[in-house]
């Protein structure tokens, strides 16, 4: 099991992804615009350095929903590799089944 404070740590972050979601779509679209003029380019940025570092999508980690763990994350199942093994072998994930040969 991963560090709750870890846990807790990207919690807050999508939080403040969430919170800035429209605000930093709108800069980035200014700022990433040729059309624009360059100044309006670079007061956008400006203002989108402005915002809080951890509001950047980029900063959120996936993790197991069940444990917390970062590493060998499936996105389809947002579990991790162990995780994902022992709930498919007790039969608790549709469609999943344990392969030999």
């Amino acid at each position: 099991m991963a560090k709750l404070s870890s846990i807790n740590k990207n919690e807050r972050r999508k939080k403040l992804v969430k919170k800035y979601s429209g605000q930093y779509a709108k800069l980035r679209a200014i700022a990433d615009d040729e059309s624009k003029d360059d100044t309006e380019r670079l007061i956008a940025r400006l203002k989108m350095a402005e915002i809080p570092r951890n509001a950047n999508p980029t900063r959120v980690r996936n993790r197991c929903e069940v444990t917390g763990r970062s590493r060998a994350y499936y996105r389809k199942f947002r579990l991790s590799r162990i995780m994902l093994r022992e709930l498919g072998n007790k039969g608790l994930i549709p469609g999943l089944t344990k392969s030999s040969w």
